[in-house]
Parts: structure tokens; C-alpha cells; sequence
């Protein structure tokens, strides 16, 4: 397969995956931050608090995690589709 031809396919999935990695870091952040904030305010909520912020964060880091594999696996089906057609064509 020749790279060329893909480039810009590669240079879309690094910038979506590197997107999708730094967009569930700033939301972890936010909700570990708003977790922190309602534990100082109410400190016998704090185990509620915690064990939902554990499951957000896990939801979250799942969805990203989804996203950086399809970021990642897009050219490859790209390239294979484009190299079928091209072998359908007869070039």
C-alpha cells in the first residue's frame, strides 16, 4: 500500500484519535474536579460520590477508547477498500 495515497487518511486518524484522547482527559478532569468540589461541601456523600465518579470516568474512558480504535482502523479499511476497487477496475 502506498502511503501517498493515504496520507491524508493517516493525518485525519492521528488528529481523531488524538482528539478523542484529550477531549476524555478535559471531561475526567472536569467531573474529578466537580466530585472534589461537592466532597469538600458535603463530606458524608463522599463514598456516593466517589463510586459515580469511578462509573463516569469509566464510561468516558470507554467512549474514548471506542473512538481512537475507529480513528485508528478508518484507513485501513479506506485503503483496502481502495485497493479492491482498484483491482476490480484492473489497474
Amino acid at each position: 500500500m502506498d502511503i501517498g495515497n493515504f496520507g491524508l487518511a493517516y493525518l485525519g486518524a492521528g488528529l481523531g484519535a488524538g482528539f478523542a484522547a484529550f477531549a476524555a482527559g478535559f471531561g475526567i478532569g472536569k467531573i474529578s474536579a466537580a466530585a472534589n468540589e461537592a466532597m469538600a461541601r458535603q463530606p458524608e456523600a463522599a463514598k456516593d460520590i466517589r463510586g459515580s465518579t469511578i462509573v463516569t470516568s469509566a464510561f468516558i474512558e470507554g467512549a474514548a477508547l471506542f473512538g481512537v480504535v475507529v480513528c485508528l482502523l478508518i484507513p485501513i479499511f479506506a485503503g483496502s477498500l481502495v485497493e479492491a476497487a482498484k483491482a476490480a477496475a484492473g489497474k
